[in-house]
């Protein structure tokens, strides 16, 4: 029996999990859990997907268009945003949980480091409420005095056990979090540029693209290279499927991050190039994945529209017939408008808002 399959030991059923995703990825996420960890996904709410699995292994801990996994200690979506709430979460906190279990669930996963176990309470807040994140802390506080052993140090950066509540308008959920800052940051990541793309939302892209066996798979615009290197890391993690993966910039510094960030993870073919004018074969490629310039990252907002013009252009001569898109910007119209006057068809579209600005994640289809 493959340890993926074998039966969870603990005599108590598994608790539930959720995962942290971006607002507007959840779609994406629960494919991935559904389809790559066989998970059951139970609920979804704005940024948390709530899923079960039939044993907890380190497999959680590998999904890769998720921010952090954990295991649910209570949840609520009936908040009232007054100070009552503040009752709600200190008894929930102290009565729903089998705190035990977890601990013991979380401890098979993160084996003890050498010295005392640390630990951090977090508590995150969004949207307005008639009380403050401050009262919100000290109520889920409250609800867990005694539950943390005697002698276990508190601290606020890399503890080994983290307790999170995230209140988010009406929604309240708590956990225990599995995963650590690898998940959402990746170990490959050593360099940045500016507004540099999160690896959990270029692993969505990369996803919606769907990448098969000796395809091409190219980044026109390739920034600090995150989208490159979630392709081969997916053609790594699907065993026997060799693909290509290309991608430029006409950043000299933007490639140069690009490659040190890349150097341990794969062969890949890199350029200096103008993305408008790029030194690829006519029907080359079979998925084009990117995360063009906004507006705010160039000189003036009026050259997207110019930018985007001649880009498509290109991306149209080195797609095959029938090939894939994935695009993230802010101006979707300044995108849309070109693609559909090169008869591409647009299949999905989900509004994304990052680093607090509203983007568009689409899809695309070249006609054969």
């Amino acid at each position: 029996m493959s340890r993926k399959s074998r039966p969870d030991t603990d005599s108590q059923p598994l608790p539930p999990l959720y995962a942290m995703v971006h607002g507007g990825l959840e779609p994406v996420a629960a494919d991935e859990i559904t389809r790559d960890l066989g998970g059951a996904v139970k609920k979804t709410a704005r940024g948390v997907v709530v899923f079960r699995v039939g044993a907890l292994t380190p497999d959680v801990l590998k999904l890769r268009t998720t921010e952090d996994v954990f295991l649910l200690a209570w949840g609520s979506d009936s908040l009232t945003f007054k100070p009552e709430d503040l009752d709600t979460i200190r008894t929930w906190t102290a009565k729903k949980p089998d705190w035990d279990q977890l601990f013991r669930l979380h401890h098979r996963l993160r084996p003890k480091t050498k010295g005392r176990p640390t630990y951090n309470l977090i508590c995150q807040m969004q949207g307005e409420h008639g009380y403050r994140r401050a009262d919100a802390r000290e109520a889920f506080v409250a609800g867990l005095a005694g539950t943390i052993p005697n002698g276990w140090q508190p601290t606020r950066e890399n503890a080994w056990l983290e307790i999170w509540l995230t209140l988010r308008g009406k929604t309240a959920v708590c956990g225990v979090r599995l995963s650590d800052r690898t998940m959402r940051h990746r170990t490959y990541k050593h360099e940045h540029i500016a507004a540099s793309l999160r690896p959990t939302v270029a692993a969505a892209m990369v996803r919606l693209a769907g990448i098969g066996p000796g395809m091409t798979i190219l980044d026109p615009m390739c920034g600090a290279g995150t989208i490159l290197a979630e392709a081969v890391d997916t053609a790594h993690r699907r065993r026997g499927v060799e693909v290509r993966v290309a991608g430029g910039d006409v950043d000299p510094n933007a490639m140069f991050v690009t490659s040190q960030n890349l150097e341990k993870l794969g062969p890949v073919g890199l350029a200096r190039w103008d993305a408008t004018r790029l030194p690829l074969a006519a029907g080359s490629v079979d998925r084009i994945v990117c995360n063009p310039p906004f507006g705010k990252q160039l000189e003036t907002p009026e050259k997207i529209g110019p930018l985007y013009q001649a880009a498509a252009a290109e991306w149209d001569r080195v797609l095959k017939p029938g090939g894939r898109a994935v695009f993230l910007v802010m101006e979707q119209d300044a995108l849309r408008g070109p693609l559909q006057g090169l008869g591409w068809a647009p299949t999905r579209q989900m509004r994304v808002r990052l680093l607090g600005q509203p983007t568009v994640m689409s899809v695309w289809q070249k006609p054969e």
